[in-house]
């Protein structure tokens, strides 16, 4: 490229922006370009062309997007931090501090080596996530740098080709679309489309060609008859019309398992008119011109989508037997469906659709950002975020009549942690429609929602296995995560304890040197993670005992002289107690269901803590390879909380055996966890349940009682 077509592409952006900013501001830009140029000469592109073309085509389509001055200066000088010697501090002097901060947010970690290529992804989104929440245009640099880079794609290998394509499928188009950015996100994706299913994209588009080769004036004879009818109720509006766009169509091919002939809806019609009041006219007048298809109509305007987005759309029996979708909406509203939280620079002064957009923006970016702080890792993090991006809405209400957003499919627990993260964990049940009803139940739009808290509650693991919402799942984790720690903070130290004292040691005793020098061999921070590492398993009581006891009483290696010293100077170790109350880092296994007031044993598993069984359990065998891991336990006293248990009945086949037996384990105060029935013959089957009791007395009550029922043959608890 020569010097003069070099400016003649910087004279266009001074074109495309003259209309909307000032000459200062427009002498800034041209300024960046020239330092942006010094900065990348010699640089070329893949395709050969001098390296500053791609900043420069990154800036115009900002400016096509009506962005501030600043915003194009960032978009020009976007990877002069990465890819060349100048570094932040020239740029902050240079263009000021708010470039620069867009400017370092955009720069990627090419210092880093990760182990993976999906690592690599996960750690870059999280930084532009991180820099986001200081400048939200450093998202809008991003998308138009992918968006070009979308554009000149042929340059590159194949498979790099493929990989950036699912990239922008899978994370920046629906960023896109989450921002309200329409113009950016329908050709990322019909870029992405195009290279990663190029057959695919040539089918749908064959079949197109067909449909518009049998009907090629719909379109236009449609969009005249809908402005004609609109002109003779005057009502002025500008109607636009097209089809739908490949990548959507196929989208709902595969949203609905369907072929091509499945998807009806390809012609969608677009009105824009003056007024909110005009906008529900034309749908009066659109609907007596077409009859609507039922179920169809979804009204935005009042209850606008999570990104700002705001419109009527209703689905007609168009000419031709053709179903045609509808959006009518306003300019404001069609400059924010169209540019989304850009539009927000646009109508700076206004309070309309636009400001409710950088609103709704923000308040997604907070939570991704609480999300950030609670996943264990960035992989998890960018997990969390794809389930978010971006899924169908339902409406549902508060309790005081808000209006609250959700995902299709989410359930009472991800309402609540979407309200509060203290109400997601603390809730217990809930009401839909005042009614009671489980947590995991589906929500529907228009329902209202209330949610019931109890104190002292807490997250259950088994709510991962049902939310569908990216903050619900990552706080359940974080919270889960941080109990089990806490959890064997507390166990860990009771072990250790327990080990001192087989020596006449406590912990407050022993040497602090010896201390120090345990948790440098072990690089542990303080005694609290010494603690952890016991309670979880990956450090066993014994052992770090062996390693503080002083010289004088350290074990000797004669059995016999280590027996007598034990004998002379302490007591045997007392088995640990198991108070029930361990949490995680303490588990009773369904193998042989350990009751209190069952003889019991317990082994030590790297990070999982202690698993008890009963003694007599066949699994205890296959331990007997690793006695070091084993420990004497016992029960506590007394045992604050239920157990379950499973029982075999033998049962007579009769109407209603079921619900009388069900009825007779709630007669003893018991509750039924499951459920499975297996038949024998004609005349008897066996029903398997597991049961929740405090102890063994309450199971003895348990089987008695069913016992009584007529139709019971046999009851016996499962054998260890």
């Amino acid at each position: 490229m020569n010097a003069q077509a070099e400016l003649l592409r910087i004279d266009d952006l001074c074109a495309r922006v003259r209309p909307y900013l000032q000459p200062e501001q427009i002498s800034q830009i041209s300024r960046a370009y020239e330092f942006g140029a010094v900065a990348h000469e010699g640089q070329r592109r893949a395709s050969g062309e001098p390296y500053i073309q791609h900043p420069l085509e990154v800036a115009c389509i900002l400016a096509d997007m009506h962005m501030d001055h600043e915003t194009l200066i960032a978009a020009i000088l976007h990877d002069v931090i990465e890819d060349t010697p100048i570094d932040r501090d020239r740029v902050t002097e240079e263009f000021g501090a708010e470039v620069a901060g867009i400017v370092d947010g955009l720069s990627k970690l090419t210092q880093l080596e990760f182990e993976s290529q999906a690592e690599t992804q996960a750690r870059n989104f999280q930084r532009m996530l991180m820099a986001m929440a200081d400048d939200i245009r450093v998202i809008l640099v991003k998308l138009a740098d992918r968006l070009h880079n979308m554009r000149t794609l042929g340059a590159l290998r194949p498979d790099k080709r493929r990989r950036i394509a699912r990239e922008t499928l899978e994370i920046y188009a629906p960023i896109a679309q989450r921002l309200g950015i329409n113009q950016i996100r329908l050709e990322l994706e019909e870029l992405g489309f195009a290279t990663l299913y190029p057959l695919r994209r040539k089918v749908i588009r064959q079949e197109m060609m067909r449909i518009r080769g049998n009907r090629k004036e719909v379109v236009d004879k449609i969009k005249d008859r809908i402005k004609r009818h609109l002109r003779q109720e005057r009502l002025v509006a500008h109607v636009l019309g097209r089809e739908k766009h490949l990548y959507s169509i196929y989208q709902k091919m595969k949203e609905k398992h369907t072929g091509f002939s499945g998807v009806n809806d390809v012609y969608a019609f677009r009105v824009i008119v003056d007024s909110v009041d005009t906008c529900y006219r034309a749908l009066g007048i659109l609907h007596s011109l077409y009859k609507p298809v039922p179920g169809k109509f979804k009204d935005y305007i009042a209850i606008p989508k999570a990104n700002g987005y705001q419109s009527l759309h209703t689905v007609l029996f168009g000419p031709f037997g053709v179903p045609i979708e509808v959006q009518i909406r306003t300019n404001e509203m069609d400059q924010v469906a169209e540019a989304g939280i850009a539009a927000h620079w646009l109508y700076k002064t206004g309070d309309g659709a636009a400001r409710s957009a950088n609103k709704r923006a923000r308040e997604w970016l907070r939570g991704i950002l609480e999300m950030q702080q609670q996943a264990g890792n960035s992989e998890e993090f960018l997990e969390n975020v794809k389930i978010d991006l971006f899924p169908d809405e339902i409406y549902v209400f508060t309790p005081k009549g808000e209006i609250l957003p959700m995902p299709r499919g989410t359930t009472a627990v991800d309402f609540a942690y979407a309200i509060h993260t203290d109400l997601g964990n603390s809730c217990v049940a809930c009401r839909i429609n005042r009614q009671l009803a489980p947590l995991r139940t589906p929500l529907e739009t228009g329902q209202t929602v209330e949610i019931v808290t109890a104190p002292g509650a807490r997250p259950n693991p088994s709510w991962l296995t049902f939310v569908v919402t990216g903050k619900a799942r990552a706080t359940i984790r974080h919270y889960l995560k941080n109990l089990q720690i806490d959890e064997a903070r507390t166990l860990g130290k009771r072990m250790l304890e327990r080990e001192l004292e087989s020596h006449g040691l406590s912990v407050e005793r022993v040497d602090p040197e010896l201390v120090a020098k345990v948790l440098g061999n072990f690089k542990l921070e303080n005694l609290e993670r010494l603690y952890t590492e016991i309670g979880l398993g990956n450090r066993p009581a014994p052992l770090v005992v062996r390693m503080l006891l002083p010289e004088d009483l350290e074990p000797p290696d004669d059995p016999a002289l280590a027996r007598r010293r034990a004998s002379a100077n302490a007591k045997p170790p007392v088995p640990l107690a198991i108070r029930g109350t361990e949490g995680m880092v303490v588990t009773f296994p369904k193998c042989c269901y350990p009751l209190p007031g069952d003889s019991i044993i317990g082994f030590m598993t790297a990070g999982r803590g202690i698993v008890v069984h009963q003694q007599g359990c066949a699994n205890v065998a296959d331990y007997r390879s690793a006695p070091e891991k084993w420990i004497d336990v016992q029960w506590a006293p007394n045992v604050e909380r239920e157990f379950s248990v499973e029982l075999s009945l033998d049962v007579i086949n009769r109407r209603g055996v079921l619900a009388t037996i069900a009825s007779a384990v709630a007669d003893a105060n018991a509750n039924i966890e499951d459920v499975t029935i297996s038949e024998r013959n004609e005349r008897n089957s066996n029903i398997r349940f597991v049961i929740n009791v405090r102890d063994r007395k309450h199971l003895a009550d348990v089987i008695r009682t069913v016992r009584g029922v007529k139709t019971v043959v046999r009851v016996a608890r499962k054998k260890a």
